[in-house]
C-alpha cells in the first residue's frame, strides 16, 4: 500500500478538539475526509475494519494550522542560509555576514540573507555600504530587513541592477527602500538557480509540516518574488508530500492591467496578497495620516483609492478574490475608499461575497473596523508582529509614539465587529510558529486587544479556510477534510481575557473543549504528527 493509497485510520485514546463532540477521544478517517468522532468505547466498533490504528496515549488532536501569509522561498532561504534575526548588534551582524561569505569562497550568484533590525542594536543604525562591502569581501550580497521593506545591498549587487541610482528609494550609502529595493531584490532572486529555489521551498514546506501546519497562503507578486517562483512552488506542493499551498498573485488588474489574467494563468486563488498600498513601519514606509514620531514624513503611498477600486472591480467581475497589503492608517483608508467605490460600480453584494482581503491591517480605528465589517473584508493579520515590536519599549513606540502604538493590531475589536480573522506569520518577517502566534494574540501586549485562546486558534485554523471561501474545513467534524495534527500537550485548559468566561468554560457543563496552556513562559506543544488530506507529511 503506497503513501497515496486511500487509507482508513482510527485514532483513539487521546483528546480530539471537535465541535461535534467536546468530549471526543477518538476519530475515524476514511481517505481524505473525517468520517466520525466520538468516544473510545464507540470506536471499538471500527477497530477490526480499519487499515491502521493510532494509539494516541493521551495526545491532543486538532485541525492542522493554516498560515495565511507566507513567502516560502524567502523563508527557506532564511532557514538554510544567512539568518540575521536576533543579531544583538551591528558588529555581530557584520561578523555573521563575514562568516557566511567565508564559508562560500566561490559563491554561486548572489548570497541572500534576512532579518537584520537596527532598532534593537546598541549602535542604533544599520551598516554603511563600506562596512558591508568589507564584511562581504567583494561578494554580491542582499540582506533584507526584518520587515522585507528595505534591504542592504553590496556594491557588487548594486552594479548588477540596471538604473538603480535613478529609482525612488535609492541611497548611495545606506539601506534601499521603495522601487530601489524592489529592483535590487528582483536582481538577487533572479540569480537563484532552479535547484536553489527548490531547496529553499522544500525547506519551508518541511518546516511548516514539522510545526503542524497543513496549508499555506503564498503571497507572491512581481515586487516580492516572480511568476517562475510561484509556479515552481505550486508545482512542488502538488506533489503531495507536504502542506497544501494556495497562491496569491499581487499585481494590479483593471484599466488595461494584466494582474487578474496573470493570477488565473498561474493558478492563483486570488489577485492580492502583497499588492502594496504602502510599506512597513520599521522601514518608515507605512503610509500614515500624521507624520512618524521619529521622522518628518508620513511614509510611502504606492496605490491610490482609484487604483484599488479598479482592481477590486476587475477581480469582482472575474469572480476572483482581491487583496492588498496595507499597514498604516492612510493606506487602510485608501483600501476602504477603493473597495466602497468598487461596490458602487459592480454591486456591493458582489464585492462582499468574495471576501476580499487586507493583509496586516495594523493601524485601525473604530471607523475603519466598522467599514471592514460593512464591506465584508477579511483581515489577514500577524499577531507575532505585536509580540516582536509592541510594548512600551518596542519599535512601534519608537515609530509612532505611545498613543498610536497602543492602538495597533486591535484583534478584540475586529472580532466584536464580526470581521473574519485569518492568522499568519508573514514568514520570514516573523518565523513559522503557529502556537506562538496564538499565544501572541491571547497575550497581546495591549490588554484591551487580547482575545481568547480558542478564538485565536480558530483564526489560525478555520480562519485560513474561510478566507479561501471554504467554510466547511478547518474543523474536525464528519465530512471535513482530514488535515490534522497530533500534539504532546500536558494540560488542556480554557484561556480567555475575561476570567469569568474562562471559569465557566472550564466547567464540564459548558461543553467547551480545552487547548494547551499558552501562558507566556510555558513550553509550546510539540507536534508528533501532521496529516494533510489523509496523508502523513510529518511524523516525529
Amino acid at each position: 500500500m503506497t503513501e497515496r493509497t486511500l487509507r482508513t485510520v482510527l485514532l483513539r485514546g487521546g483528546a480530539v478538539y471537535s465541535p461535534a463532540d467536546p468530549f471526543a477521544t477518538a476519530m475515524l478517517v476514511e481517505g481524505e475526509h473525517i468520517a466520525w468522532v466520538g468516544s473510545d468505547g464507540a470506536a471499538e466498533a471500527y477497530a477490526d475494519t480499519v487499515d491502521e490504528i493510532v494509539d494516541l496515549d493521551g495526545a491532543l488532536v486538532t485541525p492542522a494550522f493554516v498560515d495565511a501569509h507566507v513567502h516560502a522561498t524567502s523563508t527557506g532561504l532564511a532557514l538554510t542560509g544567512l539568518d540575521l534575526t536576533g543579531s544583538p548588534s551591528l558588529a555581530a551582524a557584520l561578523d555573521a555576514v563575514a562568516a557566511f561569505v567565508a564559508a562560500r569562497p566561490e559563491p554561486d550568484g548572489v548570497l541572500i540573507g534576512h532579518g537584520w533590525d537596527e532598532t534593537g542594536w546598541p549602535e542604533g543604525r544599520p551598516p554603511t555600504l563600506a562596512e558591508l562591502d568589507a564584511a562581504a569581501r567583494g561578494a554580491a550580497v542582499y540582506l533584507s530587513r526584518t520587515d522585507v521593506h528595505s534591504a542592504l545591498a553590496t556594491t557588487a549587487l548594486r552594479a548588477l541592477t540596471e538604473g538603480l541610482a535613478d529609482r525612488p528609494g535609492f541611497h548611495p550609502e545606506g539601506p534601499l527602500t521603495r522601487d530601489a529595493h524592489h529592483a535590487v531584490r528582483r536582481t538577487a532572486l533572479a540569480h537563484l538557480t532552479p535547484e536553489q529555489r527548490r531547496r529553499a521551498q522544500r525547506a519551508a514546506l518541511d518546516r511548516a509540516a514539522e510545526l503542524g501546519i497543513g496549508a499555506l497562503h503564498e503571497c507572491a507578486g512581481p515586487e516580492i518574488s516572480s511568476e517562475q517562483d510561484l509556479a515552481a512552488l505550486l508545482a512542488l506542493a502538488a506533489d503531495g508530500d507536504g502542506p497544501e499551498v494556495f497562491g496569491y498573485w499581487g499585481e494590479l488588474g483593471g484599466a488595461g492591467r494584466t494582474g487578474v489574467e496573470t493570477a488565473r494563468r498561474l493558478g492563483a486563488v486570488g489577485a492580492g496578497g502583497d499588492l502594496f498600498v504602502d510599506g512597513a513601519l520599521g522601514s518608515h514606509t507605512a503610509c500614515l495620516h500624521a507624520p512618524y514620531a521619529d521622522a518628518e514624513h508620513t511614509g510611502t503611498s504606492y496605490l491610490s483609492a482609484e487604483q484599488v477600486a479598479d482592481h477590486v472591480a476587475a477581480c469582482t467581475e472575474a469572480g476572483l478574490q482581491a487583496g492588498f497589503h496595507a499597514i498604516g492608517d492612510a493606506a487602510v483608508t485608501a483600501v476602504l475608499d477603493g473597495v466602497r467605490a468598487a461596490g458602487e460600480r459592480v454591486g456591493a453584494d458582489r464585492v462582499r461575497a468574495l471576501r476580499h482581503r487586507v493583509e496586516h491591517a495594523e493601524a485601525l480605528d473604530a471607523t475603519s473596523i466598522a467599514a471592514f465589517a460593512e464591506l465584508g473584508l477579511t483581515a489577514s493579520v500577524q499577531p507575532a508582529f505585536d509580540a516582536a515590536w509592541g510594548g512600551p519599549d518596542g519599535m512601534y513606540v519608537q515609530r509612532l509614539g505611545t498613543e498610536r502604538a497602543a492602538a495597533l493590531n486591535p484583534f478584540a475589536a475586529l472580532l466584536r465587529a464580526g470581521v473574519p480573522l485569518a492568522f499568519g506569520s508573514d514568514a520570514p518577517v516573523t518565523p513559522l510558529d503557529p502556537w506562538g502566534t496564538v499565544r501572541a494574540a491571547a497575550f497581546h501586549r495591549t490588554s484591551e486587544h487580547r482575545i481568547s485562546v480558542r478564538a485565536a486558534f480558530t483564526a489560525h485554523t478555520r480562519g485560513g479556510w474561510r478566507a479561501l471561501g471554504r467554510d466547511q474545513d478547518g474543523v474536525l467534524v464528519p465530512g471535513a477534510i482530514a488535515s490534522y495534527a497530533v500534539w504532546a500537550a500536558e494540560e488542556l485548559v480554557v484561556q480567555a481575557p475575561d476570567s469569568r468566561v474562562a471559569g465557566w468554560s472550564t466547567d464540564p457543563r459548558s461543553g467547551t473543549p480545552g487547548l494547551p496552556d499558552l501562558t507566556p513562559g510555558r513550553p509550546l506543544p510539540a507536534c508528533l504528527r501532521t496529516v494533510v488530506r489523509g496523508r502523513t507529511v510529518h511524523l516525529a
